[in-house]
This record gives C-alpha cells, structure tokens and sequence, in this order.
C-alpha cells in the first residue's frame, strides 16, 4: 500500500477514487510524505552527505507549498474519461507530476538567475550560501549552480519511478508512459525555446505564445488532464478535447504568470516584483507591447521596452508604459478568452456535470478568472 489515507482504501485492497479535487489533492499529499521519507532513507543509505544536501533540498521543495494544480487537472482528466475505483495509479501520477514541478522549478531558476522560490532563497542561491559557510574552496556560484542541478535531476529522477510504478500497475500503462514521454520533452524544448529568444531577441506575440506553451502551458494543464484521462482509457475523441482544452487553459496560466511576474506582489508570488521585467525575459505581455507601442508609433514606449533587461532598464518606467499603451489590459482579455474556450472544449469531452465543475473552479484557481458556475459557463 502506497500510505494514502486510511479511509480511501476500499475492501478489495484497492485504493478508493478521491470524490473531488480537494480529496485527490489531500491523498497526493499523504502519499507525497510516503514517498519522500521512503526516498530520504534510501538516499542516506547511499551517501548521507548527498543524501542531505541534494535529496534534502528535493524533499525540502516538494513540502513546500505550491497549488497541486498538476494534480487537480489529472483528476479531472481522470474523471471525465470516466475514471473511477482504484486511484492507486492516478495518484502515483500525481506524486510525479509534483515532483517534475521541483525539477522545473530548480532548473528554471538557475536558468534565469532567480534569488528567491516561494518567498525563500532559490536553491542555487541556498547551496551558495552553504559553500561560504562551510568555507569550501572555488567559486561559490560553480559549485552552486553544478549542485542545483543536480537537485532538478534527482526530483526528474523520482518522478519517473513514480510514473514507471503507476504505469506497470495499469492496464493502459503503455498509453501512459507516451504522454509522459512527450510531456517531458515539451518542457525541454519550451525552456531550451525560452533562452534561445532571450539571446535572439525579443520575440513576435506568435512565438511568444510558443514558448508559454511549450514552457508550462502543455506540462501545467494540458498534459495533465491526458495523463489522468489515459489511465481511465480515454478514447481519441475524448483525449482530443482534453488537449484543446489543456491548451487553452494552460496558456492563460502562463499568460497570467506573465503578468504576476511584472505586476505580482512579493507576499503572493514568492519572486521579487519585477522580476520577469528586470531580467527582459521574452514573456508575451512584452510582444504585446512592443506590437502596440510599434503599432502607434510610440517611440518612448518602444524606448522603454527596448532598455528591458539592460543596465539602463526601470522596471517602474516599464510598467507604466504597459498600462498606458493597454498591454496588460490587451492581456488580460486574453486570458479570459482562453478560458472561455477551455471550459467550451471540456464540456465536449463527455465529462459530468461535476466534473466540469470542478474544472472550471481548478481552471479559475489556476488563472484568476472567474469561470463561472452556471450550466452554460461550464
């Protein structure tokens, strides 16, 4: 038994499906905790001193906080294919796909140079400060960003164990490990797509939209609910209106990070304000404005928005401009936009009326807009 709880596992043995996504979200954590100690062990077995500094700062992450939103949509991808008793496998899924979460979150802030993760120092910036304290020899940033990934790489690790276990215990396994496959490349080449446009220059709103697909968008939402939906046997019909809708939903979590990484608040994001604008990462809001301000001949914007990233950068100037030329605003409808026809495509999954409820509220956690309740909304 996989350590979920007590009440959820049924008389047969098997472990009973999760009622909503707060019951699926509560039995990921219960078997989260499972995991992590079993694999903590494991690792001091190995080398405690890996054990702590590297499978420590894993376990450490993974405990910390964040949505589950991962895990929320595989239900829900789960349940409109029409998923239901034994969720052993469903919730293995979740595991892993929390645990890829930490992989991406390492390596993405050591990508972009990020000093603080869920209001604590990132872990590159955590390995730099131990290596001064320790007073261990060579540059402390080498050694930090060397160990970082390292980090990213055993939470990879371990989600694959769980992908692999959830998928040798379920009868459409092979179907399973496809979409966990594709999913994993889709975030190598959507961060791998990321750098590039911030070393080509800023990119077109067509590759913008590209890279927030490809960077979080398919791993968030899309390929969650497909994930979940292959482990209840989805046919075609129903995967292809899970993706679309996946699509459309992701792309409006990553639009509206986009926005929180230039107007967030620190108490709420955990990542410094502007963060996203000091760094002049090539994020859609930009394209947005660099197409108005070039569109009505704005050349103080364009000035602006040209300096993002650069020693003569302000993030104030910058965010002053994408409200008076209406880029935040322009993206802002398209979020709600995107929702509107996420919530459109679910509905032609075949999913139950509850089940696109739960839905829309996930999908309206995950974006910040109101999806609605209403029978037509959802």
């Amino acid at each position: 038994m996989l350590g979920l709880r007590p009440e959820a596992t049924g008389a047969d043995g098997g472990v009973g499906a999760p009622l909503s996504v707060p019951d699926a979200i509560a039995d990921v954590e219960a078997l989260l905790q499972r995991v992590l100690e079993a694999r903590l062990d494991a690792a001091r077995g190995t080398d405690a001193v890996c054990a702590r500094d590297v499978a420590g700062r894993v376990a450490a992450l993974a405990r910390g906080g964040g949505k589950r939103l991962r895990t929320a949509f595989a239900w829900c991808g789960w349940r409109a294919a029409g998923g239901r008793g034994d969720s052993t496998a469903l919730l293995c899924t979740g595991v892993a796909l929390e645990l890829v979460q930490v992989c991406a979150l390492v390596h993405d802030d050591v990508m972009d140079g990020s000093p603080l993760r869920r209001g604590a120092p990132a872990v590159h910036v955590d390995l730099a400060r131990q290596h001064r304290a320790a007073g261990m020899t060579g540059p402390a940033e080498s050694f930090a960003t060397s160990a970082a990934v390292l980090v990213g790489d055993l939470a990879l690790v371990w989600a694959d164990d769980l992908l692999t276990e959830a998928a040798l215990g379920s009868p459409h396994g092979p179907r399973l490990h496809r979409e966990w496959r594709a999913m994993r490349e889709e975030m190598v080449a959507g961060q791998y797509r990321d750098i590039h446009a911030e070393a080509s220059g800023s990119p077109g709103t067509d590759e913008a939209l590209t890279i927030a697909e490809l960077k979080g968008a398919r791993y968030t939402v899309a390929r969650p609910l497909t994930l979940g939906a292959s482990l209840a046997g989805a046919d075609e019909p129903t995967l292809g209106a899970l993706r679309a809708a996946g699509r459309c939903a992701g792309l409006a979590f990553q639009l509206r990070d986009d926005l929180l990484g230039a107007f967030g608040d620190p108490a709420v994001t955990g990542k410094p304000a502007g963060d996203d604008l000091r760094a002049g990462k090539p994020t859609y809001l930009l394209a947005v404005a660099a197409r108005l301000a070039e569109a009505g001949g704005d050349e103080e914007a364009a000035a602006v928005l040209a300096a993002a990233g650069g020693p003569d950068h302000s993030v104030a100037r910058t965010r002053a401009v994408l409200e008076r030329i209406g880029a935040r605003a322009a993206v802002q409808a398209k979020i709600a936009e995107l929702v509107a026809e996420s919530l459109r495509h679910f509905r032609t999954s075949g999913a139950a009326p509850d089940v696109r409820q739960e839905f829309a509220a996930v999908a309206e956690r995950a974006t910040g807009v109101a999806a609605g309740r209403s029978e037509e909304a959802v």
